[in-house]
């Protein structure tokens, strides 16, 4: 295990909780229930294999970034412990499997594969020119409900209105804890010439932006309650995400950073997860 942890913690295969759930709920909306059992099998094969491209090639580009980054000098590729060169084997070897997969459930998911990943690689980049980087990482979590939907039905139809709203949810959700996440580097960010909200607006704008963003999340979320025709169970749920996106907020205050982790990783890890048991029990019953 020693030989593969390197590897796992270079692409933080723990946070695939992040998008997979959703990814899931976009499944699960375009079956009106479990989808056949090869094609979540595709779906979870493309979404984790797409999530490790991103993850390695962001880890990639942004090596000689985070070694000068006090807070990141210490991962993989910085301190020597990976090489680029494998990493970029990594980045080649999954993106592949992201297209195989893509190819595997339908032409129309096939052909969407390259401009997916184009956006899901794409955003490393951006904090290197513009603040909006927060945004084009929540559109690339987005995806996932799209993508998922996509892979079951195998075209976007006129009930997919629920999957859309789904998406917007996600898109903001992610925006939202992101904006969190990079007020711990808003001074380098200035310092190094990236761009970023906190760096540019300040770490209370980029908290109060934040805030924005997840009520927008609660609302869209609403909207595919309706949409979707979904009952109690997801009601439930979407009551607890929304408990704990406040909970989020009210860890971390401007100057205070010291809690960014539990309110990034392990309230946001629930927040997904609570959300698809509930879709997936409301679609059950």
């Amino acid at each position: 295990m020693s030989g593969l942890a390197p590897w796992l913690n270079l692409v933080r295969f723990s946070h695939s909780i992040f998008a997979l759930p959703f990814a899931l709920c976009g499944a699960w909306l375009a079956a009106g229930g479990p989808p056949p059992l090869f094609d979540l099998l595709l779906i979870v094969l493309c979404a984790v294999s797409a999530r490790t491209a991103a993850m390695g090639f962001n880890r990639l580009v942004d090596r000689h970034i985070d070694r000068r980054n006090r807070r990141t000098a210490a991962r993989e590729l910085p301190a020597g412990v990976l090489t680029p060169l494998a990493v970029g084997a990594l980045v080649l070897f999954s993106s592949a499997l992201f297209f195989l997969g893509a190819f595997a459930l339908n032409p129309l998911a096939g052909y969407l594969a390259t401009p997916v990943l184009a956006v899901l690689l794409g955003y490393s980049l951006v904090k290197r020119f513009h603040w909006c980087a927060h945004g084009v990482l929540g559109l690339a979590l987005a995806l996932a409900p799209l993508g998922a939907w996509v892979a079951v039905r195998g075209a976007v139809d006129g009930d997919a209105w629920p999957v859309l709203t789904l998406a917007l949810a996600v898109w903001t959700w992610v925006a939202g804890f992101d904006l969190i996440y990079a007020c711990q580097d808003a001074d380098f960010d200035r310092g190094a010439g990236l761009h970023s909200i906190p760096g540019r607006f300040g770490v209370a704008a980029a908290l109060s932006a934040s805030a924005a963003l997840h009520v927008v999340t609660v609302v869209a979320l609403l909207g595919t309650a309706f949409l979707a025709g979904l009952g109690l169970p997801f009601l439930v749920a979407l009551a607890l995400a929304s408990a704990l996106l406040v909970w989020e907020h009210r860890l971390v205050r401007p100057d205070d950073l010291s809690r960014v982790d539990a309110a990034f990783f392990t309230i946001n890890g629930w927040v997904s997860v609570a959300l698809f048991l509930g879709l997936a029990l409301d679609l059950a019953l």
